[in-house]
């Protein structure tokens, strides 16, 4: 049995062409354009990243400064509509007991 495997493996060295699993010259200049390609384009992005500000906020803005003290306190956030809806009255009321409408269950049957 052990011949049979030695055979098979002979036969199938020699059926294969030498220049199988070999990079050819076509390889080598496919990797060499692509380099030199990103080579370009590290340079291309390098020039519009020097042409890109620092920083995008106006130079002109001038910082604000409170008039009192307490103003130096941020507010929690949703702190004036809190209070602007503590201020208002009451959107809904609560039920009436007039007896002009019925209780409830009990008061239908």
């Amino acid at each position: 049995m052990s011949t049979d495997v030695v055979t098979v493996l002979a036969a199938a060295e020699q059926e294969l062409p030498e220049d199988i699993g070999k990079a050819g010259p076509l390889g080598l200049l496919l990797i060499v354009v692509l380099l030199i390609a990103v080579a370009l384009l590290v340079k291309s992005m390098a020039g519009h990243l020097k042409k890109v500000p620092r920083s995008f906020d106006p130079h002109d803005a001038v910082p604000e400064v409170p008039d009192t003290p307490a103003e130096l306190v941020d507010p929690a956030p949703g702190e004036e509509l809190l209070d602007s809806l503590r201020r208002r009255p009451l959107a809904i009321e609560p039920p009436r007991n007039d007896g002009s409408r019925p209780e409830g269950p009990a008061a239908q049957g």
